[in-house]
């Protein structure tokens, strides 16, 4: 008989120790031992692979391997099919992450229900067909060749998959399914890790491309082994506030594109709308004459686009001033503020200091660092800057504006939105023919020039 025994799995690495410990001597993490139930087959009953039958697979040289374009899935979704690369590719095994009620599988069944003419399968372990009809009629759109599965063991899915015949599954989500090959609660370390090996097994063998959905633990990182995201070829990170209406989708990991792609997507009530301009909507017209309010050209993945910082300076009440920042790094925010002292000679020693991105947006482009002590300095001189202009640059710790990249880009945008001046880094147009443009371009040294340049 087969024997069982208790052994305590790490939910980040996936180690394994017969005892609980506190820190994972693997990878490091703390609290992560989780109890699990194995069966251990007996040695007698082993097999080998390799030493007891032939393998079907032979080594091939690399040159005499062709390489070919590999043949995609067009989503009809701009937004989801540039952050995939151009497309879903065929068998390929994509896991989308996010927040609970963020958006995940309200974005796959409205991508799924406009694909017209593809055989689809989409498999809920966590909602009743019921739930998902009533959702399918809030989004407005039809599918005639959408199947709906409500079912959570792995080898029943598999054998409805083989008499459908679909052209994608959808599997909402990866932490509710089971395999009875492991005897274990479903969510559990090797459930998650047995499961997705099987689904991956299942796409390169038929060619059938798989959408999976995965929770998210209270670190944000997409919960189970971490060797989930190993296997799988496209990790999706769906993120964005519940209190605003914008969503961003990131790609962490993309075997078959670039990971510095990006897709906005604004949450209504008949679903998400794709957001293709996203500089419109995040710039508003009424802040003519306040003080505070700047506007930054930056760069997110691949795509241009204006944002509004926006900056409130006021006497600090309590003893410790309060540094605030939202959307923005805290610690970039505290260095900018110490040059802004250091090297322009502005005292915010006791001063409130409160930073906002508009949008709710999260950004990491240091290309903002000009635009974000900008809006310091007039919110503490109470002086509104012209909202005919924009800014691009990274602030050094001795004052100095350095070149980012691709200024082109951020000029382009800025143009198309009907800006009249933009500020850059010096020597940042190298091969750019400022013949083509409009927009008139002032290029600053350092950041006394640039307060020249706003204030007089």
């Amino acid at each position: 008989m087969a024997k069982t025994k208790t052994v305590y799995v790490c939910s980040s690495c996936g180690a394994d120790s017969p005892k609980w410990v506190g820190k994972c001597p693997s990878c490091g993490e703390w609290n992560t031992y989780v109890e699990e139930v194995m069966i251990k087959e007996s040695p007698a009953k082993r097999i080998i692979p390799g030493l007891t039958e032939s393998s079907k697979v032979r080594p091939v040289l690399l040159r005499d391997i062709t390489s070919k374009e590999e043949s995609r899935i067009n989503l009809k979704d701009e937004e989801l099919n540039r952050v995939l690369g151009g497309g879903l590719v065929k068998g390929s095994l994509v896991l989308i992450g996010g927040e609970p009620g963020i958006g995940k599988s309200t974005l796959v069944l409205q991508t799924v229900l406009g694909l017209t003419g593809l055989k689809t399968l989409y498999v809920s372990g966590e909602e009743s067909s019921s739930q998902l009809k009533l959702r399918a009629d809030r989004l407005q759109h039809q599918n005639p060749d959408c199947f709906i599965l409500c079912e959570t063991n792995l080898e029943q899915i598999f054998v409805q998959a083989s008499t459908i015949q679909p052209d994608l599954v959808i599997i909402d989500s990866i932490q509710t399914m089971f395999t009875e090959m492991v005897e274990s609660s479903p969510g559990s370390v090797s459930q998650v890790r047995e499961c997705s090996a099987a689904i991956l097994k299942y796409a390169k063998e038929t060619g059938t491309p798989v959408l999976l959905i995965g929770h998210i633990n209270k670190e944000g990182s997409i919960a189970g082994p971490k060797v989930l995201e190993h296997i799988v070829d496209t990790v999706l990170q769906f993120e964005g506030d519940q209190h605003y209406m914008y969503r961003i989708l990131r790609s962490i990991k993309n075997r078959f594109g670039s990971t510095s792609e990006l897709g906005i997507y604004e949450m209504r009530q008949n679903g998400l709308r794709q957001v293709s301009n996203p500089s419109e909507l995040l710039l508003t017209q009424n802040h003519e004459g306040l003080s505070g309010v700047t506007i930054a050209a930056a760069i997110e993945g691949m795509r241009p686009f204006l944002i509004e910082t926006q900056a409130l300076v006021s006497s600090a009440v309590y003893g410790v001033p309060q540094r605030s920042a939202t959307g923005f790094d805290i610690r970039r925010m505290n260095m900018l503020l110490a040059v802004l002292e250091k090297r322009a000679g502005f005292k915010l020693v006791q001063k409130d200091v409160y930073l906002n991105i508009a949008g709710g947006l999260k950004v990491n482009d240091p290309a903002i660092d000009l635009a974000v002590i900008s809006a310091v300095l007039s919110s503490s001189l109470d002086i509104s800057i012209d909202p005919d202009i924009c800014m691009a640059g990274e602030v050094g710790l001795s004052g100095e504006i350095r070149p980012v990249n691709r200024i082109e880009q951020r000029i382009l945008e800025a143009e198309k939105l009907g800006f009249k001046r933009i500020i850059i880094p010096y020597n940042n147009l190298k091969g750019f023919d400022l013949r083509q443009t409009k927009i008139q371009i002032i290029q600053v040294k350092k950041v006394e020039e640039a307060f020249r340049q706003l204030f007089g």
